[in-house]
């Protein structure tokens, strides 16, 4: 019988992004382009984005939540968001993958989204 680890204590809840790869900069500004309908904020200032892997091979991986689990477009934003990163040049591959761990929250979202929203 296989066991899942459990989380080590003080290992981060979101694995760090790949900030120092070349193609970085150009993938955020992919993740800008995406928005959720209900809220008009892009997914990456709402927080969505948690992860933003990529390796040597250019092959991007994100890990985003959604702002709630019954978010109507939860089945497709994931693929909004592969549709926007695919078209740069040098990314070999896409892939999306949704969780909610740890939830989303309001604390998430950046100062402009805060601005944008009214909460500030």
């Amino acid at each position: 019988m296989t066991q899942t680890p459990e989380a080590l204590e003080g290992a981060p809840l979101i694995a760090p992004s790949s900030t120092d790869h070349p193609l970085y900069d150009q993938v955020v500004e992919a993740c800008r382009t995406v928005y959720d309908p209900e809220i008009p904020v892009n997914i990456y200032e709402l927080g969505l984005i948690y992860t933003i892997d990529i390796n040597q091979e250019n092959e991007v991986r994100i890990i985003m939540s959604l702002t709630a689990p019954g978010c109507p477009v939860a089945g497709e934003m994931p693929g909004w968001l592969a549709d926007a990163i695919e078209p740069i040049p040098g990314v070999k591959q896409v892939d999306v993958q949704l969780t909610w761990e740890p939830p989303w929250g309001m604390e998430m979202m950046s100062d402009e989204a805060r601005l944008e929203l009214g909460f500030m």
